[in-house]
């Protein structure tokens, strides 16, 4: 096995009937674009009842057919929010707490502390977390998963992950294996992606590769760690 290999995208997820919530942040391969994705998928029609839009430099989940809501409180929330020269990207609410808490001068992972897995027992989805830091015309990233220290969701379990930028190289973490009821939670660390230069081709590569089904939205964005200036490709399965 060999434990630094990076994978395409579609390696990971192609095949996999629900791999939940994703985000990916990473470098791309000519070394100058901060990349960040993230994606929602759904098995419910409540959750599939979603639409990602845009707000300005935040990306926010909403119905499609409000009409159709049957409870907001876990699929409705800002997932990508900018504060000062930092980029947040979650799958909930905490997106906010995150905010919030570096507002008030507490890092990424103390913010966090006042928050955990969802409770939407049996299942106790995890809280995926990423941040972009750009400095000195470049960045660094860090991912965290929140997740139940057992099949009660007795407490929760917190796990930090930091990364220098390398180019071409990225991180994967979603919400979970595979399908299942239980779903099983993710394992383990983030796991290696390629980044290609392209934001078309990994746009393409990540949605093609996620189930028909099941997926509903994606978002990616590459940013240039010298200007700040940044493309976006948006994907809504519900038009």
């Amino acid at each position: 096995m060999d434990i630094y290999k990076i994978n395409p995208i579609s390696e990971l997820i192609s095949g996999n009937p629900y791999v939940g919530r994703g985000i990916v942040i990473g470098k791309s391969a000519d070394g100058k674009k901060a990349v960040s994705a993230y994606f929602i998928m759904g098995r419910s029609s409540n959750s599939r009842n979603r639409v990602f839009k845009l707000h300005g430099e935040e990306l926010f989940t909403e119905p499609f057919d409000e009409t159709k809501v049957e409870d907001p409180s876990l699929i409705i929330y800002a997932a990508i929010r900018k504060f000062e020269n930092k980029l947040i990207v979650t799958n909930g609410d905490q997106t906010d707490t995150i905010y919030d808490g570096l507002k008030a001068g507490l890092s990424f992972s103390e913010a966090l502390t006042a928050r955990e897995f969802e409770p939407d027992a049996p299942n106790l989805t995890p809280r995926i977390s990423g941040i972009i830091n750009f400095n000195n015309n470049d960045f660094t990233y860090s991912m965290s998963i929140l997740k139940s220290i057992d099949a009660e969701g007795s407490d929760c379990a917190r796990y930090t992950f930091d990364y220098p930028s390398v180019a071409g190289l990225g991180h994967f973490i979603h919400t979970y294996v595979t399908d299942g009821n239980p779903i099983p939670t993710f394992q383990g660390e983030p796991e290696r992606v390629a980044i290609p230069e392209n934001i078309d081709e990994f746009t393409d590569n990540l949605w093609n590769a996620l189930d028909a089904d099941n997926k509903i939205s994606l978002y990616v964005r590459y940013t240039d760690a010298e200007t700040g200036k940044y493309e976006e490709r948006l994907i809504n399965k519900n038009n």
